[in-house]
């Protein structure tokens, strides 16, 4: 049977590196879904060094027509291009979440900012906004210090899954190491099985 899952796109954003627990749990995903899906391609982003922000120059490229855009204004979208083209073509998106101050980092923001763009994930008829990447699913790995996922004071995971199911992604599964500050072991042990209780994507 062929495989559903061609390609999988792997979004890091911890200011961390080895130390980073969303970066391990990234992996383990990732590596999940490449042993159930051999001949799977991985694109890896890491966006934790930063990307441009939206400005008034991003604003008005975006909302000129595509056909009368300047080479200016194409320039000034080319990472968002890119960073769209990498989540259209992908079919499973795995998001290495940190929670920082009870949100997400600056540095994932400014991805979302970047991917979220009206007529190219999303648009709006009578009825309003209409997200255009259906049929996808993503896995969004959450490291948390403190801030229970899904609490109250979590501003991280259910930001991540308005965002994601506004652009049309609305299979998503939350795996989490909560509590890292109190019970490192724990967290990151309860997060580990969640990973390999996964349930495969459909075929």
């Amino acid at each position: 049977m062929e495989n559903r899952v061609k390609t999988i796109l792997k979004v890091n954003s911890s200011g961390q590196r080895e130390s980073s627990v969303s970066r391990q749990l990234v992996a383990k995903v990732a590596d999940k879904l490449l042993r159930e899906n051999p001949g799977a391609g991985l694109v890896e982003r890491d966006v934790s060094e930063g990307l441009p922000p939206v400005n008034e120059a991003w604003i008005g490229a975006n909302f000129t027509p595509r056909d009368q855009r300047s080479d200016e204004q194409k320039a000034v979208l080319g990472t968002s291009d890119s960073l769209v083209e990498e989540l259209r073509a992908a079919d499973v998106i795995v998001v290495g979440l940190p929670i920082y101050n009870f949100g997400i980092p600056a540095s994932l923001k400014l991805w979302v900012d970047q991917v979220v763009r009206a007529g190219e994930t999303f648009s709006y008829d009578e009825a309003g906004p209409v997200g255009l990447l259906e049929g996808k699913r993503a896995i969004v790995t959450v490291a948390s210090g403190g801030v229970e996922t899904g609490s109250p004071v979590d501003f991280a995971s259910t930001y991540m899954k308005q965002v994601l199911g506004f652009i049309g992604i609305t299979d998503i599964t939350v795996v989490s190491a909560n509590g890292l500050a109190m019970d490192a072991d724990t967290a990151i042990a309860t997060a580990h099985q969640a990973i390999d209780e996964l349930q495969p994507v459909a075929a």
